[in-house]
């Protein structure tokens, strides 16, 4: 087997036991962020499925963006990425 170097694997085992592949991405067009697309995006850069700056030139996302992203889901986990939550979380 022949492994590439400098790419990111095409699947990782989250600490769940699940698997998660580049076919559970949201589309590169997406522009209708959800908390469940948002945190599939977040679990791909944290689990090493993609790299930060992959997911900020795949969705168009600011580098500002995606940290808040990040950052939210570490400190109060995955709720805090919903839209009727920001005051709540920030």
């Amino acid at each position: 087997m022949y492994i590439r170097r400098g790419e990111a694997p095409g699947q990782v085992t989250l600490p769940d036991g699940s698997v998660m592949t580049r076919a559970d991405l949201p589309p590169p067009e997406t522009r209708r962020w959800v908390a469940s697309r948002k945190a599939v995006v977040v679990r791909a850069v944290r689990y090493g499925l993609i790299s930060e700056q992959e997911a900020r030139e795949r969705y168009s996302l600011s580098e500002e963006e995606l940290s808040q992203w990040c950052e939210a889901v570490e400190t109060w986990g995955e709720k805090a990425l919903k839209v009727t939550s920001l005051q709540k979380y920030r």
